[in-house]
């Protein structure tokens, strides 16, 4: 996944090795938590594939052309369309359809399938599971999504949930990511001893660091819902999960 330059722990792969190690040494004690979209998956195929397909149902050839790499701006989808090469006035034109058919569509197991992984991510998930550590999947999708993120784990190599893996799961759609990220700390906390947590959205990384102040908590720069949020003092940030088992540092390329 391309990722925005921006300022990063300057040595991000020795912040990941951290939690490696500490894991390895309280095993089944410690919990480590990871986000799912923009932390461990990048979304941008799912993305492209729906702006395709809005593309050729409402006959706009330049969508049908769409490719993940026209996302460069989150889940800026005026700006995406801009990229396919439509003109401003067409974008606001098209937007509100095309919005339309992206929501009946996005959160849904059907093309959430379509998921990749970010860079390093499945090895390092690989590497907490293999320490014996708990690792627990939080995610915002809901239970309705469950086998197409399944299916993405399988695809990408990520662990699947069983033993030392857990997936949270949002029990609706309804329910708001923000009410239910701060319902899942307060069971990660009966759960064992998190020691680290991964997220994109500053928000749900500030509860991290609010809700577990003697854990490593990390925001991965990738993209999030564009809240005007800084980040707290003592959260760390990475462009991806780089190469942390060989002790590469992570870099914005």
């Amino acid at each position: 996944m391309s990722l925005p330059r921006g300022h990063f722990t300057p040595d991000c792969a020795q912040v990941l090795q951290r939690v490696l190690e500490q894991a390895r040494s309280l095993g089944n004690r410690a919990v480590v938590a990871f986000d799912l979209d923009s932390t461990l998956f990048d979304n941008r195929p799912r993305q492209a594939r729906i702006l395709r397909e809005f593309g050729a149902a409402a006959s706009v050839p330049a969508l049908v052309e769409c490719a993940p790499s026209h996302w460069d701006s989150g889940f800026d989808m005026k700006g995406a369309m801009r990229n396919c090469g439509l003109s401003a006035d067409e974008v606001e034109r098209l937007y509100a359809q095309a919005r339309k058919f992206w929501l009946e569509r996005f959160f849904t197991s059907e093309y959430c399938s379509d998921d990749v992984a970010i860079q390093g991510a499945v090895e390092f998930v690989k590497g907490v599971a293999e320490t014996g550590a708990i690792v627990c999947y939080v995610t915002g999708r809901h239970v309705g999504m469950k086998q197409g993120t399944l299916e993405a784990m399988r695809k990408c190599g990520l662990p699947l949930p069983g033993g030392n893996v857990r997936l949270i799961l949002k029990p609706t759609l309804e329910m708001g990511d923000d009410e239910f990220k701060r319902e899942a700390q307060r069971q990660l906390a009966d759960v064992g001893n998190l020691i680290a947590a991964f997220d994109n959205e500053p928000t749900h990384v500030n509860d991290y660091r609010r809700a577990f102040p003697d854990a490593t908590i990390v925001h991965l720069a990738t993209d999030h819902s564009g809240r005007p949020v800084a980040l707290l003092d003592g959260v760390e940030t990475v462009p991806h999960f780089g190469d942390a088992l060989s002790r590469t540092a992570c870099s914005s390329e």
